[in-house]
């Protein structure tokens, strides 16, 4: 697993994590115990077998005291938090894709994905596109696969 931090979480998001780790600190101790990790994962929506759920607590938990601290269980929940964002980001990539793909070939042309990103930055000039699509299609084929089309979109791993 990714070693997620909170800079990777929207306010939103540590505001929820916020208030179920409130939930479960009724005394405001500063701390819950590792026995409820899996219940507020669960009512977040992550259903764990005991085997993960043992592996990420004695991750976060690395003192063995079987109390987590804030910070600590919002690492060990951003995991899930950011994994699900880019999943649903790629759902959604691979959506565009195959709208823009209309006879489902695979790939779409350098020309639809021309309009795609002039459709997302209406400042970028024709020399701006010519460079980004020559640097997307180095091959000159005219054409760009979904793999392609995700390293534009994603900012690809470099």
């Amino acid at each position: 697993m990714g070693n997620t931090t909170m800079d990777e979480l929207t306010k939103e998001q540590i505001a929820l994590l916020r208030n179920a780790f409130n939930a479960f600190d009724p005394e405001k101790n500063g701390y819950i115990n590792t026995t409820m990790v899996g219940t507020i994962l669960s009512m977040l929506g992550h259903q764990l077998d005991d085997a993960t759920l043992a592996e990420i607590i004695a991750e976060v938990d690395e003192d063995g005291s079987g109390q987590i601290e804030f910070e600590e269980f919002t690492t060990l929940a951003a995991r899930f938090l950011v994994e699900e964002d880019a999943e649903a980001m790629m759902a959604e990539l691979k959506e565009a894709f195959r709208l823009y793909d209309k006879e489902g070939n695979g790939y779409i042309t350098t020309g639809v994905l021309r309009e795609i990103l002039r459709e997302l930055d209406d400042k970028l000039t024709n020399d701006d596109l010519d460079m980004m699509i020559e640097e997307i299609d180095s091959d000159g084929s005219g054409t760009v696969d979904f793999d392609e089309f995700m390293e534009v979109m994603t900012g690809g791993d470099d």
